[in-house]
């Protein structure tokens, strides 16, 4: 959600006369369509548009209603959220096999780190239940005996427990655009690499092969573009001449958990913002928290050791100190 608006998710076969129905039943209620985004991917049409109500002439529960006849006789899915809907956000959470990412996710919530509710844990193999049933938190298996995912059973199990936010916890499975796009920035995923480099599979591997000495790890939002959503955080870390992939794998994986765990913070503080594939602070967020108490990237620590000057000035071959150098150089 962005501010006070409202957010309005469009999802169902691509077809003519989607947006111009949807605009239209706005329009005639009183409201100001602020923001307006659509893509298809195999078929698939998708809409997020968000709106200013405050002027408009119904109900929320009338403008919810309508949209819910209107998405009928269009054959999508329409959902509304507005900015009361609910002060407790819900998270989902998903799994594979590997804990590490999950059990941080757990004792942050036991914690209470988390102005949020751990909802339920959803996997496609059953390994991780015992852990999530010590937190008494439900665990469901989507996965068939090849872990092959039931998309149409998570589709109804985040309905069922009214998910605001997922969380890919080392989730080894790609989601497909009927449930990315219903979820538009509201799905995290955490992948071992410093994104962009690296994505798909084996991604310690890729950057032993590469012979690296910088690795990291990638907390972002999730599209249906493999690994290429807006970064929320990363990590990194130096990897010695002699590492293996697994000792680069032991010393990534706290940080994975590092990582996803003030992406979902962020989140839930409605800190950060998406815009045409990229994230920054919100200038004014809801959250009390300033901007100085984010870790985006490296820590502050770090800062004394990165060099800041001389910066070669290109007309005249001079180092010249950073603030001297003029917005724009004309080579």
């Amino acid at each position: 959600m962005t501010g006070k608006l409202a957010e309005i998710t469009v999802v169902g076969d691509d077809k003519t006369g989607i947006v111009a129905n949807i605009t239209t039943l706005l329009f005639e209620r009183g409201i100001n369509i602020v923001d307006i985004d659509q893509a298809i991917r195999e078929g698939m049409f998708r809409m997020t548009l968000r709106a200013d109500t405050d002027e408009m002439v119904c109900t929320e529960s009338t403008l919810r209603d309508a949209l819910t006849e209107l998405g009928e006789d269009l054959e999508v899915d329409i959902q509304i959220r507005f900015p009361t809907d609910r002060e407790t956000k819900r998270i989902a959470v998903f799994v594979t096999k590997e804990s590490h990412c999950l059990r941080a996710i757990l004792e942050a919530h036991a914690t209470d780190e988390f102005d949020a509710e751990l909802s339920v844990v959803i996997g496609n193999h059953d390994d991780l239940e015992p852990l999530v049933t010590q937190y008494e938190i439900p665990f469901i298996d989507i996965g068939d005996e090849s872990g092959i995912p039931d998309e149409d059973q998570i589709l109804s199990v985040l309905d069922e427990y009214q998910i605001d936010l997922a969380v890919l916890a080392r989730y080894m499975r790609i989601l497909s655009p009927k449930i990315v796009f219903r979820y538009e920035d509201r799905i995290i995923n955490v992948h071992p690499s410093l994104l962009p480099s690296f994505p798909g599979a084996a991604a310690y591997r890729q950057a032993k092969e590469e012979g690296v000495r910088i690795a990291g790890v990638t907390a972002h939002y999730v599209t249906t573009d493999l690994d290429q959503g807006p970064i929320i955080t990363q990590r990194a870390f130096d990897v010695p001449d002699d590492a293996s992939v697994e000792t680069i794998r032991n010393r990534g994986q706290p940080l994975e958990a590092d990582a996803l765990l003030e992406a979902i913070q962020l989140h839930l503080d409605n800190a950060i913002s998406v815009h045409r594939g990229r994230t920054g602070l919100h200038s004014s967020s809801d959250s009390s928290a300033s901007e100085s108490e984010y870790q985006l990237g490296l820590p502050e620590d770090l800062e004394t050791v990165q060099p800041d000057n001389p910066i070669d000035d290109h007309k005249n071959g001079v180092d010249t100190p950073a603030e001297s150098i003029p917005d724009v150089v004309n080579d």
